[in-house]
């Protein structure tokens, strides 16, 4: 997906057709894009939240993985 930085401009096609419908409408085009815009960003605290607790597990996990008998496993 393209960052906000690599997509083009909004065309002016959409935003005419926003302003051609009635101001409930608006609203409603408003309260979705506030909610695309909330999903995104708890998608991207739920992203950061993951790394967070796979970084904190990899030393309690280091003695597992790391242990002579699992050793056969690192080449497959």
């Amino acid at each position: 997906m393209a960052t906000a930085a690599e997509r083009k401009p909004v065309p002016d096609t959409l935003i005419d057709k926003i302003a051609a419908l009635p101001d409930g409408r608006v609203a409603e085009v408003e309260d979705f894009v506030d909610f695309l815009r909330q999903r995104e960003a708890e998608a991207a605290t739920a992203k950061a939240l993951r790394a967070a607790a796979m970084m904190a597990s990899e030393a309690s996990f280091a003695a597992v993985w790391n242990s002579p008998e699992d050793d056969v496993y690192d080449s497959i």
